[in-house]
């Protein structure tokens, strides 16, 4: 990248923002390079990146092209033209349709030289269009504004709707399992709707309804912790486990074993929300636990991930190779799914055929062919990693590599021209890599075949509006694994205050990650049947930074504190 770097010329926009002082000539040419490889306008990947003043750069692209700023604060979102432009084209250009008079429509642009932009939405609209230049940051708050109000929302919903809203189950097995039209309690269907709609807007991604003895309780997880919301009277216990069954169409008669259902809750004609149920039979009573999907978190672009430059360099070329084998790996809860998924998004064009089994798929992915696992009619990853290979494959996901015969189809698959993509559940990189040796897997064709391994946590976000500096001894940073270096360089640690914006400090989550590419030495070692150890040190030597490394970074960059740190990590 150094030497690409000397080549750069930098004219237009990018020139402009050196000469007014937002940027250095070194960082202007950094960012350039990686908007052209990204391919993103140069003013949305500074933005993203908070490189630079959103708008200041908008003042200084103003003048660089004598056009004047629309504040997008004079618009609301219902002012705006409805559905003339594509959501699609809306995310994919980051533009906001702002007004139509006669045959033109004009449209609001951070980037007054993303002509590609207007050329497609007059494509697709059939009207000439003509871009507003706008302050970026307001302009994606203003993006996500309009395209709520498009649609009815979670926040739209008063109590008088929630008995409305349409749901779907799974797959019915049961011939004899309850409909929905048989329950006629009203209060209980309202009670949870509104639980898992209040979900759905505070931002969990699970759902715990608990009986015990003596109590009823009801817990989401917010940003990774359980905090309970709800305690209704434990008499309403069966009630409300058989609603919730009927929504999932499980057989509500059995208490006696586990079962795996699916709810698509609909919200309007546009919006659904998918959840996956799963009941557990425990001393008081069924446990119920749905876990929120999410499938936009696919749509979130790799970038807004956490992974740093040198991280997200290696996984986009492991992904750019035509075989191979990328592992995710880390405990339930941390993420691999939407590593995985941003992945998949990123190959999925035309020209490629992809292939996922899954236990079950989580996340629906349009020009992905899909498949849930089931033993029970002999569906196992196994038999489905051997019908892939019969169907022309080119990109395969297996969801999780469990034994040894699956994992035998799946390097076998990534030795002969195909990338194949999967996690384990360990705890880092180099124990990845013996768990294979220990399931049987030959240590010569995990050498040749894993090409990527990223372990990962997910750690929360400090809230931006709340967060305070703290004062940490220089013994102690030393002792959290800060090296003297690092403390020479000088940073500011934060900690959590609280605020009406977000939970307890944080706000949000970042992934925290240990990427580590097989190179010869590591396939060496792996052929050698080196321990985890010897592996980890290795890796190291190499400069593939470990999950602690990865954490404390994120603490130096003020993006989360050190006590989050220590909690998702250890040494």
């Amino acid at each position: 990248m150094a030497s690409s770097k000397q080549n750069v010329t930098l004219t237009g926009l990018a020139r402009r923002f050196v000469d007014d002082g937002l940027l250095d000539e070194d960082t202007a040419k950094d960012a350039f390079l990686h908007a052209s490889h990204n391919r993103l306008p140069l003013i949305t990947y500074l933005a993203q990146h908070e490189m630079a003043d959103s708008a200041k750069m908008a003042f200084s692209a103003a003048m660089e092209f004598g056009v004047s700023v629309l504040d997008l604060d004079a618009f609301a979102p219902e002012m705006l033209p409805e559905k003339l432009v594509d959501e699609k084209l809306i995310r994919k250009h980051n533009v906001l349709p702002l007004y139509k008079r006669g045959n033109r429509l004009f449209i609001a642009v951070s980037d007054p030289t993303n002509i590609q932009a207007l050329d497609e939405i007059k494509f697709n609209t059939g009207l000439s269009t003509d871009g507003i230049l706008v302050d970026d940051a307001k302009l994606r708050v203003g993006i996500e504004k309009y395209l709520e109000s498009q649609d009815t929302t979670m926040g739209d919903l008063d109590d008088a709707d929630l008995e409305d809203v349409e749901t779907e189950g799974g797959e019915q097995e049961d011939d004899n399992a309850v409909t929905v039209s048989e329950v006629d309690d009203a209060p209980i269907v309202k009670y949870v709707n509104k639980i898992l709609l209040d979900a759905i807007r505070g931002g969990a991604s699970d759902i715990h309804f608990e009986p015990y003895e003596k109590l009823y309780r009801v817990r989401y997880r917010t940003d990774g912790i359980l905090k309970e919301v709800s305690r209704p009277s434990i008499k309403l216990a069966p009630k409300i486990s058989a609603r919730v069954k009927i929504m999932s169409q499980l057989d509500i008669s059995e208490r006696r074993v586990p079962q795996d259902g699916r709810i698509k809750m609909k919200l309007s004609k546009t919006k659904a929300i998918d959840f996956r149920v799963n009941t557990l039979p425990t001393l008081w009573g069924e446990k119920i636990v749905l876990r929120i999907l999410d499938p936009s978190q696919a749509q979130m672009g790799i970038d807004v991930l956490g992974y740093e430059e040198d991280q997200k360099q290696m996984y986009m070329e492991a992904l750019e190779q035509p075989q191979g084998m990328i592992l995710v790996t880390g405990p339930t809860g941390s993420g691999k799914t939407v590593s995985l998924y941003t992945g998949l998004n990123i190959l999925n064009t035309t020209e490629r055929n992809i292939s996922t089994a899954e236990d079950p798929a989580e996340i629906n992915l349009e020009g992905v062919n899909q498949v849930n696992v089931n033993n029970k009619v002999g569906l196992g990853f196994a038999e489905a990693l051997r019908a892939f290979l019969r169907q022309d494959p080119d990109i395969i996901m297996v969801g999780e590599i469990r034994d040894l015969e699956t994992a035998n189809i799946a390097i076998k698959a990534a030795q002969t021209g195909h990338l194949v993509l999967s996690t384990l559940h360990t705890n880092s990189a180099a124990e990845t890599l013996t768990r294979m040796m220990n399931m049987g897997v030959p240590s010569f064709n995990i050498a040749t075949s894993v090409s990527l391994i990223i372990a990962q946590r997910l750690g929360r976000r400090l809230c931006k509006a709340c967060k305070e500096p703290i004062d940490v001894p220089h013994d102690t940073l030393l002792k959290e694994g800060f090296t003297e270096e690092q403390i020479d360089t000088g940073f500011t640690l934060y900690r959590p205050k609280g605020c009406d914006k977000c939970n307890g400090g944080y706000k949000g989550r970042v992934g925290i990650y240990e990427v580590v590419k097989i190179t010869d030495e590591l396939a060496n070692m792996i052929m050698e049947e080196a321990s985890s150890i010897q592996i980890a040190k290795q890796a190291q030597k190499e400069g593939f930074r470990n999950l602690r490394q990865s954490a404390l970074r994120k603490v130096m960059e003020g993006v989360t504190s050190l006590e989050e740190a220590n909690r998702v990590t250890k040494d």
